[in-house]
């Protein structure tokens, strides 16, 4: 039975043969000489020295020239020394050793790990080798052995940073994007969870994976998805944000319209939803379309405890979305148009406290948001050591001297401080970003045209929202088009044995579960029948 070797062989003669008919040269095919081969390599890498070259002899009268070359760093050295080459130097076949049947030979009996390929063409040959696998080449042969031996430092699972949670699992994804797709399989160990993967950039050949559920995720969807990817064409991807912003439906709004996470459990969540998760190599944040808008103001804890406490936290978190929005353009609309709205002691109160300040309302509320906004960056970008500091005396020492010099009043310092508040319970962060870019459109209407400036930004807000799609999913289903069957995991969360069936227009399989799923305890009159028996029993 002939090998894939020479399987791969005749492959290589026919594109060769196709290639010198077409008369495209783009295709370059390694070299018999393992000296040429050799020399190719280190002018390719500039002769960099972390690209480790170890030259072996091998067969009866030790004629066969052999090599292996890897990267130095992100190969697991002991895969390569126990696996490789103790298996290559033993050299049991020296007697049937040959130029001809060394790889064949290297492959089927010498080397013991898993997953090994024959490679061909110097693209492929450094695909392998910068993406940590070890080449394998004998001298007379115009091909290698890629064997992978990938590995090197990576940083170990951890908790969460950005999403957490009380209740539930506290593991994150971390930077491999490996070892990020082996955490959702362990969550589901099914067959039907396709993975499909890719290399995006000229440069960098970053590492991308589509995963979907197959029978639950829509073909339709999927193939949009896949096109996109395929589409990209750029030198680098550096983090899973540049493919976002390059499929995304919409560019010009704030609102996201791809979900991302690092939580295992909420990809696994939306995978069992028909959603479509992609993977970047080099960062622990996973996308995840189709997204919805109210799938921004949901957390994983909310499946975790009971429906009554998902629903009220839910509403809270809707509720503090509209105050983060609108309750800087509420102030400025109230003390500058509409003070007959507020009581009558609340609206002297406050303008008492306004009386010394030199500023209009919107000029007192945009200095103030623009200062916490100065302070919040700044906030993230120092040393933890001194970051606390920052914001205390951001809030303390800044917030008090400004009320002091009457450059704000005391009651704009705690609209803004209740906004911030607010603004930190949305669980996704950018969700959370986007309100405060509209938090300064609101106020600015609102210092123009009073509460109808704020009625007027509001109808455009739900008109855009409207207008949204992702993937060609409307951004407000299924509020809108409202969807009846879908709305019992929305704003509220109704128990889990109603929720049979998946959303419509994301999955193509809607049925979730069974029938009769819901809980029956057994019936007051048998638990007393049931103790009166055991009574009995006991006393004879």
């Amino acid at each position: 039975m002939p090998s894939f070797f020479k399987d791969r062989k005749l492959k290589k003669d026919h594109e060769q043969d196709a290639e010198n008919q077409s008369g495209n040269n783009s295709v370059e095919y390694m070299h018999s000489s393992l000296l040429a081969n050799l020399d190719t390599i280190k002018q390719k890498t500039g002769n960099s020295s972390d690209v480790v070259i170890r030259q072996l002899k091998m067969g009866e009268n030790f004629d066969i020239k052999t090599a292996i070359v890897y990267v130095e760093g992100i190969v697991d050295n002991q895969s390569i020394q126990e696996f490789l080459l103790q298996s290559i130097m033993k050299d049991d076949h020296k007697e049937t050793l040959n130029q001809h049947n060394a790889l064949d030979l290297i492959s089927e009996d010498m080397i013991t790990i898993g997953n090994v390929s024959s490679i061909d063409t110097w693209n492929d040959l450094f695909l392998s080798l910068l993406a940590g696998d070890t080449l394998v080449l004998v001298d007379g042969t115009n091909q290698a052995l890629s064997v992978d031996t990938k590995g090197g430092e990576r940083r170990a699972i951890t908790e969460s940073s950005t999403q957490m949670v009380v209740r539930g699992p506290k593991e994150a994804f971390t930077e491999s994007i490996g070892t990020n797709t082996a955490m959702i399989r362990r969550i589901i160990k099914s067959p039907d969870l396709w993975v499909e993967s890719m290399k995006i950039g000229r440069v960098t050949h970053t590492d991308v994976t589509m995963m979907y559920i197959h029978g639950i995720a829509n073909d339709q969807v999927i193939e949009e998805i896949r096109q996109r990817l395929h589409n990209i064409d750029i030198d680098s991807i550096l983090e899973s944000g540049y493919i976002q912003q390059f499929i995304e439906d919409q560019t010009m709004t704030t609102f996201p319209t791809i979900y991302d996470t690092e939580r295992p459990d909420i990809v696994a969540g939306n995978l069992l939803e028909g959603r479509i998760a992609i993977f970047v190599d080099g960062t622990p944040f996973v996308l995840i379309a189709p997204a919805v808008f109210i799938q921004f103001f949901q957390s994983a804890e909310d499946y975790y405890v009971r429906f009554d406490i998902a629903t009220s936290i839910r509403l809270l978190r809707v509720a503090m979305f509209i105050i983060s929005l609108i309750a800087p353009a509420t102030y400025v609309a109230v003390t500058t148009f509409h003070q007959e709205m507020v009581p009558t002691q609340l609206i002297v109160a406050i303008a008492a406290q306004r009386e010394a300040v030199p500023f209009p309302a919107f000029v007192e509320a945009l200095l103030m948001e623009i200062t916490f906004e100065i302070l919040r960056e700044a906030g993230i970008r120092l040393p933890k050591a001194i970051g606390s500091a920052v914001s205390i005396v951001g809030a303390l020492v800044i917030g008090q001297a400004a009320v002091q010099a009457s450059i704000v009043s005391p009651a704009m310092v705690i609209i803004v401080s209740l906004t911030a508040i607010a603004n930190f319970a949305t669980p996704s962060f950018s969700m959370a970003i986007s309100v405060r870019l509209l938090r300064f459109l609101f106020m600015i209407c609102a210092a123009i045209f009073g509460f109808y400036g704020i009625i007027l930004a509001l109808l455009m807000t739900v008109v855009h929202l409207c207008s949204l799609r992702s993937f060609g999913i409307p951004y407000m289903a299924p509020l809108a088009p409202f969807i009846p069957t879908n709305n019992e995991d929305t704003v509220v969360r109704l128990p889990w044995w109603t929720l049979r069936k998946r959303p419509r227009l994301i999955s193509a399989n809607t049925s979730r579960e069974g029938t009769n799923q819901q809980p029956s305890p057994p019936s007051s009159r048998g638990m007393v029948n049931r103790d009166f028996e055991e009574g009995d029993n006991s006393e004879t």
